[in-house]
């Protein structure tokens, strides 16, 4: 049997194999229960054969987060499974938003339409702790995940089981929020993202499935001069502004994501 590889000798394979360095230095620290500080400073130490396992299953394209069981979203340190999508950057975008609109006093009911992993629900209840915070999602596993969230950060959220507004009917909301699936279904990159819940990610041949299915329902459960808004891809803005017009929404706009697309829209339902 040939002797383990040390901490040096790993990442120097995982570079040789193309695995991003920062990526290999994570999961390595990970599977010894130690900080990159830690890992830096013993690069020397024998490599378990779990932690290789680790790097490999990385080069076959599984997320980080899945291997370690975590990601970080707006100062949030939140568990992360195979039920729910991995948190994007991308989505603070939508919280950012959010927060705008609710003010620090705020006592707003607000929605978050299909929660997975609860981090937009969960950033809101932590920012705006007098708001009354409610999420919805249709997976089972994804809304476990999304409890054991909240009451493992001690943030409080009303969690519902169910398909979009179905589980919330007749309630009323100053504020909703959605991060939907919204990749068509033949979009080329799905295999990249091959092990992520294809239902959290792709809405027909279009990709405006989820979001016609939202903007159409929304206005029976927003308050007088509550806000709609959603994050979509990067291309779908403009059919997305079109939804929520043709819908009654007024003051339609736009925000940014980390690389300038217009990542998220919203309106205001009528005053």
């Amino acid at each position: 049997m040939s002797a383990p590889l040390s901490v040096a000798e790993a990442l120097a394979w995982a570079r040789q194999h193309g695995l991003d360095r920062l990526e290999a230095q994570t999961l390595l620290a990970h599977a010894f229960g130690a900080s990159r500080t830690w890992l830096l400073t013993h690069d020397e130490a024998p490599v378990p054969e779990s932690a290789l396992h680790l790097l490999q299953r990385r080069l076959d394209g599984e997320p980080v987060a899945y291997l370690t069981g975590s990601q970080e979203f707006h100062g949030l340190n939140l568990q992360v499974t195979p039920d729910t999508l991995v948190p994007r950057p991308d989505t603070e975008t939508l919280v950012d938003w959010a927060l705008d609109l609710l003010p620090p006093d705020a006592r707003a009911a607000v929605l978050d339409l299909g929660t997975g992993s609860g981090a937009i629900a969960l950033a809101l209840a932590h920012r705006r702790p007098l708001a009354e915070l409610h999420a919805v999602d249709a997976s089972p596993g994804a809304l476990d995940t999304a409890q054991a969230n909240g009451q493992r950060l001690g943030l409080p959220v009303h969690w519902h089981l169910g398909s979009w507004f179905t589980p919330v009917d007749g309630m009323a909301f100053d504020l909703i929020v959605s991060n939907p699936p919204y990749i068509r279904d033949d979009d080329p990159h799905l295999p990249a993202l091959r092990h992520e819940p294809r239902s959290a990610l792709t809405a027909g041949a279009d990709g405006l499935a989820d979001l016609r299915t939202i903007v159409s329902a929304a206005p029976a459960h927003l308050r007088p001069g509550a806000w709609l808004l959603l994050e979509h891809g990067w291309d779908q803005a403009d059919a997305v502004a079109a939804l929520l017009k043709a819908a009654g929404f007024a003051a339609v706009q736009h925000r940014l994501d980390l690389a300038g697309h217009r990542r998220c829209t919203g309106g205001c339902w009528r005053l």
